[in-house]
């Protein structure tokens, strides 16, 4: 089966500020935009952020001692770019939700893995694995 890419359309409060995070801190470059919402190319995914009033309620589950904000979402990326990527955040001074660290070390699923927040709160997580063909499934 070929990856095709995904499709997430996410709220938030202020375009600009959308903006300037996705497109200045993680790199996104923007697509076709409105005076309501913007498309952003997030690591050859159609993110698609919607100016919105109110944020829904976020809720967390315990995973790995952490207690994981859901819902999430992110981008698995190989190792390298997940280290650069970690390492930028880090630049921008972006406060992590979960600091980056290795979930389940010396077991099924090891994984690198951090959480953080857009300036409208949507919780977001990118992970790396070690061989991603054998671990991202892994029991």
């Amino acid at each position: 089966m070929t990856l095709t890419p995904f499709h997430l359309a996410i709220p938030v409060h202020n375009l600009e500020q959308a903006r300037s995070f996705y497109a200045g801190i993680l790199g996104c470059s923007e697509g076709r935009s409105d005076t309501h919402w913007i498309d952003f190319n997030l690591f050859g995914h159609q993110l698609v952020c919607h100016q919105v009033e109110q944020k829904s309620t976020q809720n967390d589950n315990p995973v790995d001692g952490h207690n994981v904000p859901v819902p999430h979402f992110g981008v698995v990326l190989e190792m390298d770019n997940w280290k650069k990527l970690r390492d930028q955040l880090r630049e921008h001074e972006v406060d992590f939700g979960i600091e980056p660290y290795i979930r389940f070390a010396g077991e099924a699923g090891e994984q690198a893995t951090m959480f953080f927040y857009d300036p409208s709160g949507n919780a977001l997580e990118f992970k790396a694995f070690q061989n991603i063909d054998q671990q991202l499934f892994q029991r």
